[in-house]
C-alpha cells in the first residue's frame, strides 16, 4: 500500500500474507550496546539476518580492515564524505572516496582507511566466522520461517573486481533511492528525509520470502510493524512500533506489514539492504544504477 507520490506504487501488486508461522523483528541499537569487537582497527558491531550480516565500525585512523579466503563478493560503505578508503585484492587497488558504494571481490582483500571515520560492510553469512560474532547470532540457531536459502545471482559478465560507485547521485522524478546491487546484495541508499514523515504518505507493505535490513545512519525513526491473524491464535503476535536512533540495524521478517518514519527535525537517513537482490526493483528500468555491470537471473 504506497501513496501515489511513491515510486513503489508502481510495482505489481502483490496478494496478502499466507504464511502461518512468523519470527520478531532483529533490532541493534549500536548507540547504546557494546560492540563485538575492540582493538586498535576500532569498535565494530556485528548483527546478522538470515542470510546477511552487517558489521558496522567506528574505524580508527589508518585502520586496515582485512579478509582472507573471502567466499563471495562484499559491500563496503563509506557514508560520510570525509571518511575515504583505499581497497585492495590481488592485482587491484582502488581509492575509494567518502560517500560512496564499493563492491569487493572473492579471495583476500583489505580496506586500508587513512582518515578513520563509519564503514558499514556487508557479507553473506557465507563469512561463517563474522556470523558467529553477531550479537542475535542465537536467534538464527534455527532458521527463521518463510526464507528460502541464498542463492547468489549470476557473475559480472566482465568478471570480478573492485567497483566503486559515488552516492552522490540526485533523485530522479520515478526513481526509487539510489540502488546498487551485485551477486550478494541490492542495497538501496535512499534519499534523505528533513523532517518527520508525513503521516499521511506512509507505505505499510509485506515481502513474502526475504527480509528487509533497515540501516539508519542518521537521525531517528519509528519502525511499524504488524503481523498476519491466521487461524491458530498461538501464530498471533503483537504489534511493534520501534523507536531506532542512529547507528542501528532493524531487520523485518516476512511477511510483517511494516513501514518506517523518519522522525528528527534534521535530516534522516535510511539504507535498505537486500540478500539477495530483489527481482520486482530490479525489473524496473532505471531504478538499479549499475544493472550494466550484473545480470539478472534467467
Amino acid at each position: 500500500m504506497y501513496d501515489t507520490s511513491d515510486p513503489r506504487a508502481s510495482l505489481a501488486p502483490t496478494p496478502g500474507p499466507t504464511a502461518g508461522e512468523f519470527a520478531g523483528a532483529e533490532i541493534a541499537r549500536f548507540y547504546e550496546e557494546e560492540p563485538q569487537e575492540t582493538g586498535p582497527e576500532g569498535r565494530t558491531w556485528y548483527v546478522r539476518g538470515q542470510n546477511f550480516l552487517v558489521a558496522y565500525t567506528r574505524a580508527e585512523p589508518g585502520a586496515v580492515l582485512s579478509r582472507q579466503g573471502q567466499p563471495d563478493e562484499y559491500v563496503v560503505l563509506l557514508p560520510e564524505a570525509e571518511t575515504g578508503a583505499e581497497v585492495a585484492v590481488s592485482g587491484q587497488t582502488e581509492a575509494a572516496p567518502g560517500f560512496s558504494l564499493v563492491i569487493v571481490p572473492p579471495g583476500d582483500s583489505t580496506v586500508t582507511v587513512p582518515s578513520g571515520g563509519e564503514v558499514v560492510r556487508l557479507f553473506s553469512v557465507r563469512s561463517a566466522d563474522l556470523a558467529a560474532k553477531c550479537s542475535n547470532a542465537g536467534s538464527y540457531a534455527r532458521p527463521h520461517p518463510n526464507l528460502p536459502p541464498l542463492q547468489p545471482w549470476p557473475e559480472p559478465p566482465s568478471g570480478y573486481r573492485i567497483r566503486v560507485y559515488s552516492l552522490d547521485i540526485p533523485p530522479q522524478p520515478g526513481r526509487f533511492g539510489r540502488i546498487f546491487r551485485c551477486t550478494t546484495f541490492m542495497v538501496n541508499f535512499l534519499d534523505p528525509q528533513v523532517g518527520p514523515r508525513d503521516v499521511t504518505k506512509l507505505s505499510p507493505h509485506h515481502h513474502d520470502d526475504f527480509e528487509q535490513c533497515s540501516l539508519a545512519l542518521e537521525g531517528s525513526f519509528i519502525h511499524h510493524l504488524r503481523w498476519p491473524w491466521t487461524v491458530n491464535m498461538n501464530a498471533w503476535r503483537e504489534d511493534q512500533h520501534a523507536v531506532c536512533g542512529s547507528p542501528s540495524v532493524t531487520v523485518i521478517p516476512p511477511p510483517a506489514i511494516h513501514t518506517s518514519r523518519g522522525m528528527d527535525a534534521g535530516v534522516n537517513q535510511l539504507v535498505d539492504i537486500f540478500c539477495p537482490p530483489r527481482l520486482d526493483f530490479s525489473e524496473k528500468p532505471g531504478w538499479v544504477l549499475n544493472a550494466n555491470d550484473y545480470p539478472t537471473p534467467r
